[in-house]
């Protein structure tokens, strides 16, 4: 179900510019980016997937979207025929994520207990309507009782240590709580089964809790500093602290509360990549996630950063990326978590990217002032 966009001024938020003022523009591969775009096209014009709940796209994206669908002699041309550039005036700020890939197994064995849990039968989402606490926390989905009465899920800590989800059935088994984690912050995955086999999962939902960054946690408590926080030093962290029940570690990656559940997907659009909130295949260094309370999926984005993309060197990224995920930690109208691939080398990566950076939205040339 998609959302009602935002009460803002586009004025307050947006300043219009011409593409030659973009720095950098035309100088990207602009037909790679269509390529990317045209599969969010195949969703808006379609309606066919099921969609996390976001903006609607106005008729005017809609348009563009049955256009590149079309027979388009200069994809590179696309973007100007079809948009208009506009600087958000906020400052930007990039993260990056990517799809995890370990060694699993189909029924748990010794160095591979950790289960991947499918969707609860019992698990609905709550898009439009979140459930409110009386302690201000909010929602996203919750647990739908036999009488109709919607009750909170239950939270990380029970369902990992209570068995609270007894109608979500294990996927697979990983080989501790530290690759299930960061399975959940990023996703989905590729699974490597013994024999050469791969299970791709794909979201499928989550408890609805809050979403609390654990890097941030350690940050704060001092445990890393800021300076030196990646992916990989988080990991060794909380293997440090412990993972088993109870431990330390265990008990710091319970602090956030919310808990993803996944489904296996093994169709043709699956093997392109993973799939994003707007239910289209992610492309690396193509695909964002953004604010899908602020931004439809499918709008294109111009970022301009330094971070360290292709090594430790910080190094210009200038790139036209498509909307086509979000997350719970992506809030705000310049905030971009960019899709950088799959394996350990784009964790890697991913882990060390955080960064300032400007945004350019794209918006269809008729929408005006309405984002």
């Amino acid at each position: 179900m998609s959302r009602k966009a935002p009460q803002f001024s586009a004025s307050d938020l947006l300043r219009n510019i011409e593409f030659e003022e973009i720095d950098g523009f035309a100088a990207d591969d602009l037909a790679a980016a269509f390529a990317a775009f045209r599969r969010s096209a195949e969703i808006i014009d379609a309606k066919a997937q099921e969609q996390r709940g976001a903006v609607a796209p106005p008729p005017s994206l809609l348009a563009v979207a049955r256009a590149a669908l079309g027979a388009i002699d200069h994809p590179d041309r696309f973007f100007h025929d079809w948009f208009r550039p506009h600087v958000i005036k906020t400052k930007g700020f990039v993260t990056a994520y990517y799809e995890v890939e370990v060694d699993a197994r189909l029924s748990p064995e010794p160095g591979f207990t950790t289960p991947v849990l499918s969707r609860p039968r019992d698990l609905v989402t709550l898009n439009d309507s979140p459930l409110s606490l009386p302690t201000g926390e909010t929602l996203t989905s919750a647990r739908i009782q036999a009488d109709g009465a919607l009750v909170p899920y239950p939270d990380r800590r029970a369902i990992e240590e209570e068995g609270a989800a007894p109608s979500a059935h294990p996927l697979a088994y990983v080989r501790d709580p530290v690759e299930l984690f960061l399975i959940q912050v990023q996703g989905s995955a590729r699974l490597r089964l013994p024999g050469g086999g791969v299970m791709t999962l794909t979201y499928a939902g989550r408890n609805g809790w809050p979403y609390t960054s654990v890097g941030r946690l350690m940050i704060e408590r001092g445990l890393v500093t800021k300076a030196e926080m990646s992916l990989d030093l988080m990991k060794e962290t909380l293997r440090r602290l412990g993972a088993g029940p109870g431990e330390a570690g265990r008990r710091l990656m319970q602090e956030n509360r919310s808990y993803v559940f996944f489904e296996i997907d093994a169709s043709e659009r699956r093997r392109i990549g993973p799939i994003g909130g707007q239910g289209a295949p992610l492309t690396p260094f193509r695909s964002i996630a953004v604010d899908r309370s602020i931004w439809c999926y499918g709008l294109p984005f111009w970022i301009a950063a330094q971070i360290p993309w292709q090594g430790q060197a910080e190094t210009p990224f200038r790139r036209l990326m498509i909307a086509q995920d979000t997350g719970s930690a992506i809030i705000g109208p310049a905030r971009a978590d960019l899709f950088f691939g799959a394996g350990e080398a784009a964790g890697r990566r991913a882990g060390d990217i955080r960064h300032a950076a400007e945004m350019i939205v794209l918006l269809p040339k008729d929408v005006g002032d309405d984002p």
